[in-house]
């Protein structure tokens, strides 16, 4: 088990540093201190190198000059918020409106925005592990109250990667944060997620306006292109979706939370790389990378369906859906939340 520090360029006339957490096995998570990001999660493969189970890139330009907050941590709230606007304890609140009307993973300087501060690393005999944090008032963000989040990445010898989050703020705010990494561990020369297998434990998602808002509708999976309840090649799930108007998912399952059982699993059955995804909250919302928007890349590639982003958090808008799940934050409480990633190769 080892850790190292290796320069990764510059953010506003910063240096960005990326963390390499590598296990006894030889696997390796890459982590920048800016956004928390998870730049490369690499496996042994049989001919003795190794193969990146994520979308990545060695420019950090690539992962700052776009739009699509590839493989940064999201926050304070992931996902979509109805017009901006909320309301704690009978006081309303408006927040930054960064996609039309709506608010967008917690607006143009959510947590993907910042280098946080590396308050931590940690070598032990079956795990190392980096902590991040990062504090955020209202002036820098427009949510209410001043927010201090940690993110705790820890890899072990079982090949398990788990991301913890952990908050607390002097007043009431919302707390909805995910982790936005794109998958795709099929063999570089593949060139799309077609061939991998998705499972979902999911018997439902979400219905959605115009702008994803969930209107409160719960859609039955089974029929539908949603139903990946047994593994299903995700290329033949996307030709079901060429009539619409993303020409992929860009959509919100709701799952069982469970940290013992896989709320998702993706493989590929070429290269026989595996990732199973494991989370304490009732919502995977997951993002097919429908555009050609040169934006999105992979080591400069671009064209859609490229990888997908697997997001766990609690169900989108829940602040204006009670029976979604409670995303408020009180002064003087803490709220904590894990992902885990559990890689075979």
């Amino acid at each position: 088990m080892n850790i190292t520090e290796v320069p990764f360029g510059t953010y506003q006339g910063r240096p960005v540093t990326k963390y390499v957490l590598t296990n006894d096995h030889g696997v390796q998570a890459g982590i920048l201190d800016f956004a928390g990001l998870l730049q490369s999660f690499k496996v042994p493969t049989k001919d003795g190198g190794k193969a990146d189970m994520i979308l990545t890139s060695e420019n950090l330009d690539e992962f700052t000059n776009n739009g699509f907050c590839t493989n940064r941590l999201i926050g304070r709230v992931a996902g979509r918020i109805a017009e901006g606007q909320f309301e704690i304890n009978g006081k309303k609140y408006q927040v930054e409106q960064n996609e039309g009307k709506n608010t967008l993973h917690g607006g143009t300087n959510g947590f993907y925005s910042y280098i946080w501060n590396v308050d931590s690393t940690n070598e032990t005999a079956n795990e190392v592990s980096i902590t991040l944090s990062l504090t955020l008032t209202e002036e820098m963000d427009t949510f209410p109250g001043q927010i201090h989040v940690t993110a705790t990445y820890t890899l072990d010898n079982k090949n398990n990667l788990t991301l913890k989050f952990s908050a607390t703020s002097d007043a009431d705010t919302l707390f909805n944060p995910t982790n936005h990494t794109y998958w795709n561990m099929a063999n570089s020369n593949v060139k799309t997620v077609d061939q991998l297998k998705l499972y979902v434990n999911s018997k439902n998602h979400l219905a959605v306006d115009d702008g994803k808002i969930p209107t409160g509708e719960k859609i039955t999976n089974e029929g539908t292109p949603f139903d990946f309840s047994t593994p299903t090649q995700l290329g033949d799930a996307l030709k079901e979706m060429t009539s619409t108007k993303e020409n992929g998912f860009d959509d919100i399952w709701e799952v069982e939370p469970n940290l013992n059982e896989p709320v998702a699993t993706l493989e590929d059955p070429e290269s026989g790389r595996k990732m199973s995804l494991y989370s304490d909250r009732n919502a995977l919302i997951m993002y097919t990378m429908n555009s050609d928007d040169p934006a999105v890349y992979n080591h400069g590639e671009v064209h859609p369906h490229l990888g997908i982003a697997m997001e766990a958090q609690t169900l989108s808008d829940a602040i204006h859906h009670p029976e979604f799940g409670d995303i408020t934050l009180h002064p003087n409480e803490e709220k904590t939340y894990t992902i885990k990633w559990h890689v075979e190769y």
